[in-house]
Formats: structure tokens, sequence, C-alpha cells
């Protein structure tokens, strides 16, 4: 198995990203494509490892996508990025998969063209996986959609089922959707109509509405949603983490008696910290398109490339690509209509009858 890694993307690259594929290759005995400045490549690798690794290539990209670029005009003109030429050896069937920490709409935009999408899926979907009491859930869609049908949550919520199953191991994932109340009369006029539709189609586990209160919880492992709430939800949680981390800092350390009981108390510390860091989950997946893409977060140090890399790699051995594919066609047939006419928005009018 070959992965393609954007060598050029994200606050810290090249450094974190040689490192975090060097990570990777060593632990996960997989074939490693660092694509981007072949230099600049060539330079970190012999910084980060005083061996030569016969499972670590580079391939050359002559340009590079930078992070505050407009994604749709740097995806027209600059055809010869590091993420264009990752993503087509991806189409070529040259590599497994892509990661890029760099600019995420670019990512996405190159993923859509290059790729295209799985046969039955209209809009592929960011999934992000959040910490919670028990475990662990994922949400999706957390930025690619901002505005969604009633069709594009279903399959926002078949597509998060197949991750939850293969990746975090979910015998039979709980399918929740992000509302602002409980009860299925509340939310507006699409919320509704998705709680209807959800309800009717049996080939998910779903039990109903989540309000942003109980995300964290783990009552549920699949929690659906359109791009623009995902989006609010996932940057509310990242500033809180790191609002209340400072907050914390700053009264432990403000007298002496708040640092003795900060040193007594750092292994409990130590543990919330990891079970809360972001670089153990690695990317956040594109699902829905028709090859595996991979985000990740534009900070990510080497950990958090090392683990995105894990992420694609468990995605490409599992096969769930082929999982969504099947599923979401098998709800055409569940629903008893044909993919090839606008149906989605017949049988939600018929749910509103």
């Amino acid at each position: 198995m070959r992965i393609a890694v954007d060598a050029m993307g994200g606050d810290n690259a090249p450094r974190e990203i040689v490192a975090g594929a060097i990570l990777a290759a060593k632990e996960y005995n997989i074939d490693i494509l660092l694509v981007g400045d072949e230099e600049l490549i060539n330079q970190e690798l012999k910084k980060k490892s005083s061996e030569t690794l016969s499972n670590v290539f580079v391939c050359n990209a002559e340009e590079s996508i930078l992070m505050d670029e407009s994604p749709s005009q740097a995806v027209r003109r600059k055809r010869k990025s590091s993420i264009h030429v990752g993503l087509k050896l991806v189409k070529k069937g040259e590599a497994s998969a892509f990661f890029s920490a760099g600019n995420t709409g670019a990512v996405m935009a190159a993923s859509k063209l290059i790729l295209r999408t799985l046969d039955g899926v209209d809009r592929p979907a960011i999934a992000t996986v959040f910490p919670n009491e028990k475990g662990n859930t994922v949400m999706l869609d957390v930025g690619a959609n901002v505005d969604c049908k009633a069709n594009h949550f279903l399959q926002f919520a078949i597509m998060g089922s197949a991750y939850a199953k293969f990746i975090l191991n979910k015998e039979n994932p709980r399918v929740s959707l992000l509302s602002i109340g409980e009860e299925d009369v509340k939310g507006n006029e699409i919320t509704k109509n998705v709680f209807t539709l959800l309800k009717q189609f049996n080939g998910i586990n779903f039990i109903g509405n989540i309000e942003g209160k109980e995300i964290f919880k783990g009552e549920t492992d699949v929690i659906v949603c359109d791009g623009f709430a995902g989006n609010v939800a996932l940057k509310t949680i990242e500033a809180t983490a790191t609002y209340i981390g400072k907050m914390l800092k700053e009264e432990l350390t403000r007298t002496f008696r708040t640092k003795l009981g900060a040193l007594l108390a750092k292994p409990a510390f130590e543990n919330i910290k990891n079970r809360s860091d972001y670089t153990e989950y690695g990317g956040a997946p594109l699902l829905g398109v028709n090859g595996i893409s991979i985000i990740g977060h534009g900070s990510s140090n080497d950990n958090a490339v090392k683990n995105a890399i894990r992420v694609a790699k468990e995605l490409s051995e599992k096969k769930v690509n082929k999982y969504i594919e099947e599923n979401i066609l098998n709800a055409y047939k569940l629903l008893e209509v044909d993919k090839t006419d606008s149906f989605w928005e017949n049988i939600i009018g018929r749910f509103r009858k």
C-alpha cells in the first residue's frame, strides 16, 4: 500500500509533515510518497532520519497552494500543485489514499474535481471525530456543504455509519440528527423533514435528535448536520477547549498554593490532555469521493500526520468506500425509487403528506 502525502501543506510544512511521514512509514510498514518541492523534502528527510528509508519516496510538484489562497482560483490555476499531483496519483491507482494539512477548501475542491464522487453520492462531507464520556463520536458534515437538502443528510448518515463501523469499531452505530431539541417537532423545516426521512429509512440505526449539549455524553456514535452548523460546532468546541486550558493555566499558576495543587494533580491533567488530543485522531476524511482524501488541521504536528496516515490506511484496507457506495445505492431500492429521477425531492414530498 502507498499513501500520497502533501509535504507542502500546513503551517508547519514540510518539517512536521516529513517527520510524521517517517513515523508512519516505520510504524505501519507502508509506502509513503511525499509530494512537493523535491529539494526541500530531501533536506528534511536528511534532518529527520540518519538512515535511508526504503519505503519513503519523493514525487516532485512544481507548485504549492498557500493557506490563504482562494481555493477555487488556486485549484484552477495551479494544476501542478502538490495537492493536484497527489490526488491524481490516487485517481491513477498509483496511491491508495491522499493526505494534506494544507488549504482545506483547495483540498475539497480538487478532490471533488479529480476523484469525483461515488455512485449515488450527491455531496461529499467532512467527518470529524470527537472524544466523549464513553469513547468517541463522528460528526458530519463539518464544513464541506453549507446548504443541504434532506437527501444529503441521509447520505451523510449512511457514510458516517460506515466510518463509525469500520474505523471506530462500532458494531451497530447509533445515528442522531443535530437539532435544537430532542422532540421530532423541534427545529426548522429542513431538520423536521430530515427527521422524518431518517426515521422512515431502516438502513441505519437512527435514534432521534440530539442537542448540542449532548455531543459529549456518548449516547450516539454518529451526528449528522449541515456543514454550516457542523463547522460552527467544531470551531466553538476547539475555541472553548483552548479558552478553558488558558484559564486553568492562569489560575493554577497564580499562587504557591495553586501551583502545589497543580503539581499534585498533574497526572489527571495529562490524562485529560491525552483524551482530548486532536492529533491522536489524525485527519478528517472527505467521505463520498471516489477515492480516499484526508484533510488535516493546518497546525498538524508529526503525531497528527502519522495518525492521519493511519486513518487513510484503515479506510483503504477495510474498503469503506465500497461499503458506502453499496449502502447508498441500496437506499434507493429500500425507498423504492429510481436513482435516475429527481427522486429524493419526491420522497421528501411523500413524507410531508
